[in-house]
């Protein structure tokens, strides 16, 4: 799986500015509703229960929410560059900038393992870090998600 597979063209957004985590989970909730014509509350809900069981802080200034949803068909992640970080209960206390939001059909098992551990895999690298941080615009930062070259991503 590769992260061109569940990253769709407006999934990815930059400039956002929450102050607090409760406010980007929100966001980030809103827009993936929005996006996929789910229930905002319903979206909210499933992601703030999967964060009760521990923080998607991952490190490195990265959040990997993730739930499963009723009335989604397929595996959708949302990546979200942040203008500021923000604290996000991370492992390593860092601040959080960089979110992306995985979201599952409700009865998919295997493979949204699968793509956590893909997007985990991406993020977790320094130098793609610093360049999605240093990308110019959104086009840029997807390009370098899905690994296709952009002149303008590194």
């Amino acid at each position: 799986m590769i992260l061109q597979d569940i990253l769709k063209n407006g999934t990815v957004v930059s400039g956002l500015r929450p102050t607090s985590k409760k406010q980007a989970l929100h966001l980030v909730a809103t827009r993936a509703a929005s996006k996929l014509g789910l229930d905002t509350a319903e979206l909210h809900k499933a992601i703030l229960e999967r964060e009760r069981l521990g923080s998607t802080g991952v490190g490195g200034g990265v959040g990997i929410p993730h739930a499963r949803c009723t009335g989604l068909d397929a595996i959708t992640g949302f990546f979200f560059r942040l203008e500021n970080g923000i604290d996000f209960d991370a492992i390593d206390d860092a601040p959080v900038d960089l979110i992306f939001l995985l979201l599952a059909p409700d009865e998919d098992g295997a493979t949204h393992l699968r793509a956590l551990a893909q997007v985990s895999r991406v993020l977790r690298r320094p130098e793609m870090r610093q360049k999605i941080r240093n990308a110019p615009d959104e086009d840029a930062i997807m390009a370098l998600l899905c690994g296709e070259p952009h002149s303008d991503a590194a």
